[in-house]
């Protein structure tokens, strides 16, 4: 058993929260394995989040439809990222968000009820989760800020240094609205970056 907790994808994931080896054999056995296909939805708008996912392989988005019927992508997520809608999940509100696998992928599922017994009874757990909420929160402030204050080129810039792998296997559209931007304005920025 512990060369299989040792060797699991979560244990890289908790590994540098101060998680100890007895403390993950509690953890891992509540995580469920689970593949979505592309296209699939991991939560779709109105229903209310029962479960969370760490993805171990593939990409998702988050989106949401805005007054005009747009569609604009409101989250990125790759291998090692907590997919999550922390209001939903916390308030049992409906979702405003669809969650969507751009590829096939595979994750790691917990339900509402598992977190709540480890989150009360795992201290480094519980810490580590506390973690995951206040980043989840900065990087989503930076984003709203950034669409204000930032040049686009900007953005684009700090999403390739910051998440490569998305600007390389996520659809330009997808990081265009992600961006702020049109598709033709992130294929002006990238071919001015090629050019420089």
């Amino acid at each position: 058993m512990t060369d299989a907790i040792e060797q699991h994808f979560l244990n890289k994931v908790f590994a540098s929260s101060g998680i100890t080896r007895e403390e993950m054999m509690q953890i891992i056995p509540r995580y469920k394995k689970v593949t979505f296909e592309k296209n699939d939805y991991l939560l779709k708008e109105g229903e209310v989040e029962k479960k969370y996912w760490f993805i171990e392989s593939g990409f998702v988005r988050s989106y949401i439809i805005d007054t005009e019927g747009n569609d604009i992508t409101f989250n990125l997520y790759a291998s090692g990222d907590v997919v999550i809608d922390y209001p939903s999940m916390f308030f049992f509100a409906p979702t405003r968000e669809n969650i969507q696998a751009l590829t096939d992928c595979i994750c790691w599922e917990i339900n509402f009820e598992s977190f709540q017994e480890l989150f009360n009874t795992v201290l480094n757990y519980r810490e580590q989760q506390r973690g995951l909420l206040v980043g989840s929160y900065f990087a989503l402030k930076e984003h709203s800020i950034s669409l204000i204050a930032d040049q686009a080129k900007d953005r684009y810039l700090r999403l390739l240094k910051m998440k490569p792998h998305i600007v390389q296997n996520v659809s330009l559209k997808h990081i265009a609205t992600f961006l702020g931007i049109t598709d033709t304005s992130l294929s002006r920025i990238r071919k001015e970056i090629a050019n420089e």
